[in-house]
């Protein structure tokens, strides 16, 4: 230490009182993190705690897993903060190219089950869908980025192909929930790297006229004996039973009607907590995964789902506010991809179980059970976590945020 004499003791002294403690080495670790997103991001991991201890609480260890699974996406989501976006885009195309390598795979000589071929042993049975969720924006977040300020409509048309082929691959095993979710991941990396609002009205308005002529001509479309020859009858069988689940209700309608009156017999409070009876008495299927928001709303009622509505609502504008301050166009494009997974995820099961979208597997981010969901959202957050990180602790390259 300064003014002391030298000598083999002293130096000793000084380098223990020099050695920075436990504190000093990790409190730089979470310098620069978003601490209203980390705020968010907890109390949706407490609601999806309680509700898991309330519906699986008779169902094996599943509130411990559940538990265990958010601490190694919140491992996941500190470890890949403390890398810089600029370093993540060098995982992008052999990350990309992986993954439709091994959708191709499971096309050829995958696993079968259920009438799914969707997953591969590889010395452990995975599923490749789920690494294009990230993979694929992060793609074309690469793409954009390589000609940044130089964009031409033909680098808006060959960032289509990319996003065409794994979502081909994906519907083919068939996986609709799953192919939804990259299709709507990659399409917001292309929006929000500047495709005009002249290209996207269009699809959008058609859409919609297709919506009510489905409705209007449903009697017709899902009468005896008529197929649709552009999806599996499994799927046509879905779009059949949301718009008229009463068709089958002990089959194919069981699901979403048991799911309505769990919602409506909530109320406006809910019936309290551990006190729902279509949940304990196990009328709500899948009631611990997809299904969960059922067995919530049962419990907490309308003030419960508005709260839950309003935390997702509150992460998804924390997500795009990161965005809009971005240093780079790498960043904004990836923290804007990763906002609207949230809004995706939550928007198709909140719609699925209320009986507005069809049934298809796709989880509550932090609510529903799920060991490969929970990874994907920790490296999700992760993401959007470092691009937050390099906005705070470089703030003179910083747009203002919101």
């Amino acid at each position: 230490m300064p003014g002391w004499p030298a000598g083999p003791d002293n130096c000793a002294i000084a380098a223990v009182f020099d050695k920075p403690s436990i504190a000093q080495r990790f409190v730089p670790l979470f310098q620069g993190f978003d601490w209203p997103l980390v705020l968010v991001v907890a109390v949706l991991a407490s609601a999806g705690l309680l509700a898991m201890y309330s519906s699986g609480y008779d169902h094996g260890s599943r509130f411990a897993d559940h538990a265990r699974n958010m601490l190694i996406a919140g491992s996941i989501l500190f470890v890949v903060a403390q890398v810089p976006p600029q370093k993540l885009m060098v995982f992008a195309v052999p990350l990309y190219a992986a993954g439709v390598a091994l959708l191709v795979a499971v096309a050829l000589f995958g696993i079968t089950k259920k009438g799914a071929q969707r997953w591969i042993n590889l010395g452990i049975v995975i599923q490749p869908s789920e690494i294009l969720k990230i993979a694929m924006p992060l793609m074309l977040a690469w793409w954009f980025q390589k000609r940044e300020g130089q964009l031409r409509p033909l680098d808006f048309a060959a960032a289509g192909l990319l996003l065409a082929i794994p979502v081909g691959l994906i519907m083919k095993q068939p996986d609709l929930g799953t192919s939804l979710l990259v299709l709507a991941a990659g399409l917001s990396v292309i929006f929000f790297a500047g495709l005009s609002w002249k290209l996207v009205l269009p699809p959008v308005l058609l859409g919609a006229v297709g919506i009510l002529l489905l409705v209007s001509l449903e009697p017709q479309l899902c009468a005896e004996g008529v197929r649709w020859s552009i999806l599996h009858d499994y799927q046509q069988q879905r779009i059949c039973t949301l718009l008229d689940p009463s068709r089958d209700p002990l089959g194919k309608g069981f699901h979403i009607i048991q799911g309505m009156i769990a919602i409506v017999s909530g109320g406006i409070f809910g019936k309290g907590f551990m006190a729902g009876t279509q949940t304990h008495l196990e009328f709500i299927p899948e009631r611990t995964t997809d299904f969960i928001f059922a067995a919530f709303s049962e419990e907490f009622g309308l003030a419960g789902n508005l709260f839950l509505i309003v935390c997702f609502l509150l992460l998804v504008w924390r997500g795009l506010a990161i965005a809009v301050g971005a240093t780079t166009l790498f960043g904004r494009l990836m923290a804007g991809a990763v906002s609207m997974i949230f809004f995706t995820y939550a928007f198709v099961n909140m719609g699925m179980v209320s009986g507005i979208l069809p049934v298809v597997g796709v989880p509550l981010p932090f609510i529903s059970y799920g060991g490969t969901a929970m990874v994907t959202l920790g490296l999700a957050l992760g993401i959007l976590m470092s691009v937050a990180r390099v906005q705070h602790l470089d703030p003179k390259d910083a747009r203002p945020a919101l």
